[in-house]
């Protein structure tokens, strides 16, 4: 198997609902994202993936919540918009437009801070 990762940024505001402490008041963070992507063989050029293609990809994502209040995208209207369902959301979103017969997103993880994140995965992996 192999795997390619790439990191980057967005900046959101939100608040978690039903959540005993502070992050139940308004607040925000520069989140670094993590995205790897996986396939069992490479391509006819010897790679898995070009790095702009994930990199353009995670980018159409991001900008639907970056520089947002998180509470108010649809998505998180239904879902709490922790760490763990940030991860969730980019996931899910990455998979539509990146996965094919050999190439799948393996996990994306959501730090929220230099040294706390919430990564979702694939199941099974």
């Amino acid at each position: 198997m192999y795997e390619v990762k790439i990191i980057t940024r967005f900046a959101a505001a939100h608040n978690l609902k039903n959540f005993k402490g502070k992050c139940e008041a308004l607040h925000g963070h520069n989140w670094k994202v993590e995205v790897s992507v996986v396939a069992s063989t490479l391509d006819s050029a010897g790679v898995v993936v070009d790095f702009s293609e994930v990199k353009s990809a995670v980018r159409e994502v991001l900008e639907t919540i970056d520089h947002t209040y998180l509470n108010d995208h649809p998505f998180f209207k239904e879902n709490n918009p922790s760490s763990e369902n940030i991860a969730r959301y980019i996931f899910g979103e990455l998979s539509k437009s990146l996965e094919n017969d050999r190439l799948k997103v393996a996990s994306v993880s959501a730090w929220e801070s230099e040294d706390a994140c919430a990564t979702y995965f694939r199941e099974g992996s």
